[in-house]
Protein backbone atom coordinates (compact mmCIF):
# COMPACT_ATOMS: atom_id res chain seq x y z
CA UNK A 1 0.00 0.00 0.00
CA UNK A 2 2.77 2.36 0.95
CA UNK A 3 4.74 1.58 -1.99
CA UNK A 4 1.32 2.69 -4.07
CA UNK A 5 0.49 6.01 -2.40
CA UNK A 6 4.50 6.95 -3.14
CA UNK A 7 3.78 6.16 -7.25
CA UNK A 8 0.84 7.86 -7.05
CA UNK A 9 2.31 11.18 -5.34
CA UNK A 10 5.35 10.50 -7.70
CA UNK A 11 2.38 11.14 -11.11
CA UNK A 12 0.98 13.73 -9.39
CA UNK A 13 3.95 15.54 -9.21
CA UNK A 14 5.09 14.93 -12.55
CA UNK A 15 1.95 15.48 -13.49
CA UNK A 16 2.28 19.29 -12.15
CA UNK A 17 5.96 19.58 -13.24
CA UNK A 18 4.77 18.66 -17.04
CA UNK A 19 1.99 21.29 -16.76
CA UNK A 20 3.82 24.51 -15.24
CA UNK A 21 6.75 23.99 -17.92
CA UNK A 22 3.93 23.47 -20.64
CA UNK A 23 2.20 26.40 -19.17
CA UNK A 24 5.36 28.72 -19.68
CA UNK A 25 6.11 27.30 -22.76
CA UNK A 26 3.40 28.46 -24.92
CA UNK A 27 4.27 30.44 -28.20
CA UNK A 28 1.81 31.41 -30.69
CA UNK A 29 2.71 33.67 -34.02
CA UNK A 30 1.21 37.36 -34.44
CA UNK A 31 -1.94 37.72 -36.11
CA UNK A 32 -1.98 40.45 -38.87
CA UNK A 33 -4.32 42.64 -36.50
CA UNK A 34 -2.63 42.11 -33.33
CA UNK A 35 -1.98 45.60 -32.23
CA UNK A 36 1.59 45.14 -30.30
CA UNK A 37 2.71 43.04 -33.14
CA UNK A 38 1.87 45.67 -35.50
CA UNK A 39 3.51 48.20 -32.81
CA UNK A 40 6.80 46.03 -32.66
CA UNK A 41 6.95 45.40 -36.62
CA UNK A 42 6.76 49.77 -37.04
CA UNK A 43 9.23 50.01 -34.49
CA UNK A 44 11.65 47.72 -36.48
CA UNK A 45 10.63 49.90 -39.87
CA UNK A 46 11.82 52.69 -38.08
CA UNK A 47 15.22 51.22 -36.55
CA UNK A 48 15.98 50.08 -40.44
CA UNK A 49 15.34 53.25 -41.59
CA UNK A 50 17.66 54.70 -39.14
CA UNK A 51 20.98 53.37 -41.01
CA UNK A 52 19.62 56.24 -43.33
CA UNK A 53 18.67 59.03 -41.58
CA UNK A 54 18.69 60.06 -37.55
CA UNK A 55 15.09 59.31 -36.64
CA UNK A 56 15.67 59.22 -32.98
CA UNK A 57 14.40 56.00 -32.59
CA UNK A 58 16.87 54.45 -30.33
CA UNK A 59 16.62 55.33 -27.37
CA UNK A 60 13.13 54.08 -26.64
CA UNK A 61 13.54 51.21 -28.56
CA UNK A 62 16.35 49.47 -26.75
CA UNK A 63 16.44 48.15 -23.44
CA UNK A 64 18.81 50.13 -21.26
CA UNK A 65 20.87 46.79 -21.07
CA UNK A 66 20.72 45.76 -24.38
CA UNK A 67 23.09 43.76 -25.88
CA UNK A 68 23.34 42.91 -30.09
CA UNK A 69 25.72 41.01 -32.11
CA UNK A 70 26.59 42.86 -35.69
CA UNK A 71 27.03 41.02 -38.69
CA UNK A 72 31.03 41.22 -38.42
CA UNK A 73 30.49 38.97 -34.88
CA UNK A 74 31.34 42.00 -32.67
CA UNK A 75 29.04 42.80 -29.62
CA UNK A 76 27.33 45.89 -29.46
CA UNK A 77 25.19 47.64 -26.73
CA UNK A 78 22.72 50.91 -26.58
CA UNK A 79 25.50 53.24 -26.10
CA UNK A 80 26.60 52.14 -29.62
CA UNK A 81 23.47 52.49 -31.53
CA UNK A 82 22.81 55.65 -29.97
CA UNK A 83 26.14 56.76 -31.06
CA UNK A 84 25.96 55.53 -34.15
CA UNK A 85 22.31 57.01 -34.45
CA UNK A 86 23.85 60.63 -34.20
CA UNK A 87 26.99 60.06 -36.59
CA UNK A 88 26.86 60.90 -40.52
CA UNK A 89 24.98 58.89 -42.73
CA UNK A 90 26.32 57.77 -46.19
CA UNK A 91 23.33 54.91 -46.84
CA UNK A 92 20.34 55.38 -48.83
CA UNK A 93 17.23 53.47 -49.39
CA UNK A 94 17.19 51.77 -46.23
CA UNK A 95 14.14 49.77 -45.69
CA UNK A 96 12.66 46.89 -43.57
CA UNK A 97 11.71 43.63 -45.66
CA UNK A 98 10.35 41.68 -43.39
CA UNK A 99 9.39 40.73 -40.17
CA UNK A 100 7.43 37.71 -38.35
CA UNK A 101 6.40 38.21 -34.42
CA UNK A 102 5.98 35.21 -32.43
CA UNK A 103 4.79 35.96 -28.82
CA UNK A 104 6.14 33.84 -25.68
CA UNK A 105 3.90 33.37 -22.88
CA UNK A 106 4.42 33.46 -19.14
CA UNK A 107 2.71 33.15 -15.93
CA UNK A 108 2.41 36.98 -15.45
CA UNK A 109 1.05 37.05 -19.95
CA UNK A 110 3.10 37.56 -23.06
CA UNK A 111 6.11 39.83 -21.68
CA UNK A 112 8.52 37.97 -24.70
CA UNK A 113 8.32 38.29 -28.10
CA UNK A 114 10.84 37.02 -30.89
CA UNK A 115 10.66 39.21 -34.31
CA UNK A 116 12.39 37.46 -37.16
CA UNK A 117 13.48 39.74 -40.41
CA UNK A 118 15.49 41.34 -42.94
CA UNK A 119 15.97 44.45 -44.53
CA UNK A 120 19.00 46.17 -47.00
CA UNK A 121 20.29 49.45 -47.59
CA UNK A 122 22.39 50.56 -50.28
CA UNK A 123 26.00 52.55 -49.87
CA UNK A 124 26.33 51.46 -45.84
CA UNK A 125 29.92 50.51 -46.23
CA UNK A 126 31.38 53.70 -47.36
CA UNK A 127 33.95 52.07 -49.59
CA UNK A 128 31.43 50.37 -51.41
CA UNK A 129 28.93 53.47 -52.18
CA UNK A 130 26.77 51.56 -54.80
CA UNK A 131 26.30 48.56 -53.50
CA UNK A 132 23.33 47.35 -51.55
CA UNK A 133 23.56 45.30 -48.20
CA UNK A 134 21.24 42.99 -46.93
CA UNK A 135 20.84 41.12 -43.65
CA UNK A 136 18.30 38.90 -41.48
CA UNK A 137 18.23 39.45 -37.91
CA UNK A 138 16.57 37.98 -34.52
CA UNK A 139 15.63 40.82 -31.99
CA UNK A 140 14.10 39.93 -28.32
CA UNK A 141 11.33 41.99 -27.54
CA UNK A 142 10.87 41.80 -23.13
CA UNK A 143 7.39 43.35 -21.98
CA UNK A 144 9.12 45.24 -18.33
CA UNK A 145 6.90 47.47 -16.56
CA UNK A 146 4.16 47.71 -19.23
CA UNK A 147 6.85 48.64 -21.70
CA UNK A 148 8.06 46.50 -24.83
CA UNK A 149 11.79 47.40 -26.38
CA UNK A 150 14.06 45.16 -27.32
CA UNK A 151 16.39 43.47 -25.15
CA UNK A 152 19.02 41.57 -27.76
CA UNK A 153 19.79 41.58 -31.41
CA UNK A 154 21.89 39.17 -33.50
CA UNK A 155 22.37 40.50 -37.05
CA UNK A 156 23.26 38.49 -39.77
CA UNK A 157 24.66 39.92 -43.29
CA UNK A 158 23.02 38.05 -46.29
CA UNK A 159 23.25 37.77 -50.29
CA UNK A 160 20.79 39.95 -51.24
CA UNK A 161 18.18 38.33 -53.83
Amino acid sequence: MRDRILQLMCLVMCVVVLMTAAHAQQSHWATPENKTAKFMIDMERKWAEGVCTNNGVVSELLADDFQGTSTRGEPYNKADELRDEKGPRSAHGCALDDAKVRFFSSSSGEDVAIIYGSEHSTGKDKAHPDEKQCQVWTDTWLKRNGKWQIAAAQDNKVDCK
